[in-house]
C-alpha cells in the first residue's frame, strides 16, 4: 500500500470511529448502548441456558414457525384486540416495546448523525410491530441497542421482547429461541480493499477476515475459507475499523450490512459471485411467546398485502441491493 492510500485509510477509519462515538451519544434517552469492542458475551448479559436434543435440520425447514392465529385488523382499525393473559396485552399494558436492535448497521439499523433517530430497514419491522400492538410506533417503543453475541442471551433473559437485528434463523437458535417467519433472505459475501489483490474466496488463504462474535459469520469463513484467518470483533462496526486500520484484510457478514459499509468506505469493494450462504432473517422471540410469534407472523402477512414490505425495501436496500426477490414466503406447521 503506497502512502497516500495508507492516509486514505486513516483518514477513513478516523470518520467511520467518530460517527460510532456520535452514535453512542445522542439520540433515546431509553436507548441502552453496548460497551466497547472488547466486551464479552458474558459482560453483557446472562448465558442462555443449555438447549436440549433436536432433529432439526439447516435445511427450508428449518425457517418453519408458528402459523399466525386470525387475521389483524386493517391499519385504520389499529391497534388490535388482544387476548387477556397473552404476552401482547402484557406488553401494552407495559406502555412500550423492547426491542434488541442495531445502531451501526447502515440501511438495516443506523443512528442517523442529523437527527439521532436509529432508522432502516430492521427498525421498520419493529415499528410495524409496535404499531400493530398500540396503534402507532411513536412513543411505544424502547430501544435497546445490542451486539450480536448479546441477541439469545437477552432474549432467554427475557430481558427484550424481540430482536430484529439481521439475525439468521438455524436450528441450534431454534433450541434456545423462537422465530418468526423469515422476513427476509440475505446471504454472506466478502468485503476487501480496492487492489488488494483479493477476487475470489480462494484469494484469502492466509489473509486475516474479520466477523463479528457470536455470528454464523465467523463459523462461514472457517469451513469456506479454511486456510484464512479468522479475526473477530464485537459487531460490524469494529470489524470496519480494524480493517480500515489495517488490522484485517477482509470482512465477511451479511450481503446487507457489506452494502452499508462500502456505501460509506469508497476504497472497499464486496466481493462479486454468489453468496457462500443463505442467510435467512427472522424475528427472535422468547421461545416461551409463541402467542407473539403468531402475532408477528400476522403482522409480517398484513405487510405482505398492504405493500408496507416492499415500501421499506424501496426505501432502504433496493437502491444498493437492486430488486430483490421479494418478501420471503413464510414457512409455518412448527409445533411446540
Amino acid at each position: 500500500m503506497n502512502r497516500t492510500s495508507s492516509l486514505r485509510r486513516r483518514l477513513a477509519a478516523l470518520t467511520l470511529t467518530a460517527g460510532l462515538a456520535l452514535a453512542a451519544g445522542c439520540g433515546y434517552d431509553a436507548t441502552v448502548v453496548p460497551g466497547d469492542a472488547t466486551a464479552t458475551e458474558s459482560d453483557s448479559a446472562p448465558a442462555p441456558a443449555p438447549a436440549p436434543a433436536s432433529t432439526c435440520v439447516d435445511d427450508e425447514t428449518s425457517v418453519r414457525s408458528y402459523a399466525p392465529t386470525g387475521q389483524l385488523p386493517p391499519t385504520d382499525a389499529l391497534p388490535a384486540p388482544l387476548p387477556a393473559g397473552s404476552t401482547m396485552k402484557e406488553i401494552r399494558d407495559r406502555g412500550f416495546l423492547i426491542a434488541g436492535i442495531a445502531s451501526d448497521s447502515y440501511l438495516l439499523s443506523s443512528r442517523n448523525p442529523f437527527t439521532g433517530v436509529i432508522e432502516g430497514f430492521d427498525n421498520d419491522m419493529v415499528n410495524a410491530v409496535a404499531t400493530a400492538i398500540f396503534g402507532t410506533a411513536e412513543g411505544t417503543v424502547q430501544l435497546r441497542v445490542i451486539t450480536p453475541a448479546d441477541r439469545i442471551p437477552l432474549l432467554v433473559a427475557d430481558e427484550v421482547d424481540i430482536v430484529v437485528r439481521n439475525m439468521t434463523v438455524n436450528c441450534s437458535r431454534w433450541e434456545q429461541i423462537a422465530f418468526s417467519a423469515e422476513y427476509y433472505r440475505s446471504g454472506q459475501k466478502v468485503l476487501v480493499g480496492r487492489g488488494a489483490g483479493i477476487e475470489t474466496i480462494a484469494d484469502l488463504s492466509d489473509k486475516r477476515v474479520c466477523a463479528p462474535t457470536g455470528t454464523t459469520s465467523i463459523e462461514n469463513i472457517r469451513k469456506f475459507a479454511p486456510d484464512a484467518i479468522p479475526v473477530s470483533a464485537t459487531n460490524d462496526t469494529f470489524c470496519m475499523v480494524k480493517f480500515q486500520n489495517g488490522e484485517a484484510d477482509a470482512l465477511s457478514t451479511d450481503d446487507t450490512v457489506l452494502a452499508g459499509l462500502a456505501a460509506q468506505d469508497p476504497y472497499a469493494v464486496v466481493l462479486e459471485g454468489e453468496p457462500l450462504t443463505a442467510e435467512p432473517y427472522g424475528i427472535g422471540v422468547n421461545a416461551e411467546n409463541v402467542d407473539l410469534v403468531r402475532f408477528i407472523n400476522a403482522v409480517l402477512e398484513r405487510m405482505r398485502a398492504d405493500g408496507s414490505w416492499q415500501v421499506s425495501y424501496q426505501r432502504w436496500l433496493q437502491p444498493t441491493l437492486g430488486q430483490g426477490t421479494g418478501q420471503p414466503v413464510p414457512l409455518y406447521g412448527r409445533e411446540r
